[in-house]
């Protein structure tokens, strides 16, 4: 890794700063001391994740170039958490909708460069991989270069795939610095759980807490929970992609955890966790994406010496907690504590 690059008066843009990562990016940089943070999201400020009164907030739609113009004006260093997705059920039946985010990821390539920003992070997903190389639930780990041939997830991982390659050529062309990483299944508090759009461990939290409390005892599983994932904390996410953006690391890298689970593993230990035992029912129709996929840290540890550590029980012990609190007080007072913060 090169020396630290960002410094305390920079000012540093987050696309998508009002989502789940980027408000834990923004919290982390606040806490670090940068004094220059500039938090963008095409969301109202009260359907922000987390908010911070001393950030200079925007509300924007990056999918237009002006608006990314806006964003990046002055921009030192540029993250771009920015994008339309969900969890798997989002990305099977809404495949034109994460395809248009291309939309921001080149507009705000194009706003970058002419910004003169100094680098640009760019996040990518898992979902670009061959989707061949994940048939087998007991997958060993997908290395960086087993992104080709292309064969990604049907519309946001070609997407995810296409972005990437932009970035590249940016780099290529206009000496724009890049830095693109390959998230796997980023969970924890103050992030997406009903609705949607969430992933399986905060839906599994939710579907656990509501059958305790109902006392129906019962949860519904897509597909028959033999399909296997490993699930990244958001600490180790947000830990790796300023790391990574900090680095002379050029092309694209995961950045998830080695720590492969089952479904029904990740419902047993959420089952642990609220000290239950609920009689699983499973839908075999619904959306579940690719049989096994699992993240080859193999680069990271070479390139960062580190990669994501913390086991998946104590993230979820974090996150079952907060989603409880969050389904006991309503939406209005658990976005007040945000704000106040």
């Amino acid at each position: 890794m090169s020396k630290t690059l960002m410094q305390k008066n920079d000012l540093i843009l987050v696309a998508g700063g009002g989502g789940f990562i980027g408000g834990h990016l923004v919290r982390t940089l606040r806490d670090q001391g940068y004094r220059h943070i500039r938090a963008v999201d095409r969301k109202p400020f009260e359907e922000w994740y987390q908010i911070f009164g001393d950030v200079e907030n925007m509300h924007l739609d990056l999918a237009l170039l002006d608006a990314c113009q806006k964003a990046a004006k002055g921009a030192d260093y540029v993250f771009n958490l920015a994008c339309d997705m969900g969890g798997m059920g989002f990305i099977e039946l809404n495949k034109a909708l994460c395809m248009l985010s291309v939309l921001t990821s080149t507009h705000m390539l194009v706003a970058a460069r002419d910004a003169g920003a100094k680098r640009v992070f760019y996040s990518s997903s898992a979902c670009v991989y061959n989707g061949s190389k994940q048939t087998d639930p007991k997958n060993t780990g997908l290395a960086e270069d087993d992104a080709y041939p292309a064969m990604p997830e049907d519309g946001y991982g070609w997407e995810k795939l296409f972005s990437e390659r932009m970035a590249r050529h940016f780099m290529e062309d206009f000496k724009l610095q890049t830095r693109v990483a390959r998230y796997h299944n980023v969970y924890g508090p103050w992030g997406t759980y009903d609705g949607g759009r969430e992933k399986a461990p905060a839906a599994i939290c939710r579907k656990v807490i509501s059958a305790k409390q109902s006392g129906t005892h019962e949860i519904e599983i897509w597909g028959d929970g033999e399909q296997t994932r490993s699930f990244m904390y958001i600490d180790d996410c947000i830990h790796g992609s300023m790391a990574l953006m900090e680095s002379d690391v050029r092309d694209p890298i995961n950045i998830g955890s080695d720590e492969l689970v089952s479904i029904n593993q990740l419902v047993s230990l959420v089952e642990e966790i609220a000290g239950v035992k609920l009689k699983r029912k499973y839908k075999l129709d619904a959306p579940k994406g690719v049989r096994g996929r699992n993240s080859d840290n193999t680069k990271i540890k070479k390139e960062l010496h580190w990669a994501p550590s913390i086991k998946l029980r104590d993230g979820l012990e974090k996150t079952y907690a907060w989603i409880v609190d969050e389904m006991g007080s309503s939406s209005a007072d658990a976005r007040r504590k945000v704000f106040a913060t």
